[in-house]
């Protein structure tokens, strides 16, 4: 099954693909956790996107979807894949098909950008590993310290609250043009956001005709 995640920041991608890959036993790619893993290696890729990432921008097509095809030809995508945080555009999504990357289910996670704009100041990024974690909604057992790795949880740049509405304004420009992509291909399904992640999930199975 390979199966797209589509949400504005913040929605709750993340944390859903983390779930599905555990139900499914399917990779999860993140291309923001991709490119954040370049930049903390100070790679030539990371230092491109650096600055780009920190002011909320879109990376640009090229670079994404180079990566994008480099990970899901990879042996363990084999049996299929999550998307989380492409196709951002619909040139992307146009030269996703054009590659022959097939995909069976896109996910939309609804969710109001105000209960987002609240949800962003409370999350926590390992400086090490790169989980996530939020303090109200899905605390680390240990204050400030990351459950898989003991690694320190920092807020991140792009959470800041002028970078948040930024983001926002970008993917209602750029991205929310994508459900109407895929729903006129017959493979859109929408899944309120705004409840716990577990009951998220369950309509998320739902939703891609898996047994809960």
């Amino acid at each position: 099954m390979n199966m797209i995640l589509l949400g504005a920041p913040g929605a709750g991608k993340g944390t859903q693909a983390e779930l599905l890959t555990a139900k499914l036993s399917i990779p999860a790619i993140s291309t923001g956790n991709m490119l954040r893993e370049a930049m903390r290696n100070g790679s030539e890729l990371g230092q491109k996107v650096k600055k780009i990432m920190e002011e909320g921008s879109l990376v640009p097509d090229d670079v994404i979807l180079d990566i994008v095809a480099d990970r899901v030809a990879q042996p363990d995508c084999e049996k299929g894949f999550i998307l989380d945080g492409v196709p951002r555009t619909l040139a992307q999504a146009e030269a996703l098909e054009a590659r022959g990357i097939k995909i069976d289910h896109v996910v939309s996670i609804e969710i109001d950008d105000a209960v987002i704009a609240s949800r962003m100041t409370g999350r926590r990024v390992c400086g090490k590993c790169g989980a996530s974690y939020h303090i109200v909604a899905n605390p680390p057992k240990t204050e400030g310290i990351c459950d898989a790795c003991q690694g320190e949880l920092v807020i991140r740049k792009d959470d800041a609250p002028e970078t948040v509405q930024h983001r926002l304004d970008v993917y209602h420009e750029l991205t929310e043009v994508l459900k109407d992509f895929y729903a006129a291909r017959g493979k859109l399904r929408l899944v309120e956001g705004n409840q716990s992640i577990e009951n998220a999930f369950q309509e998320i199975l739902k939703a891609i005709g898996e047994n809960v």
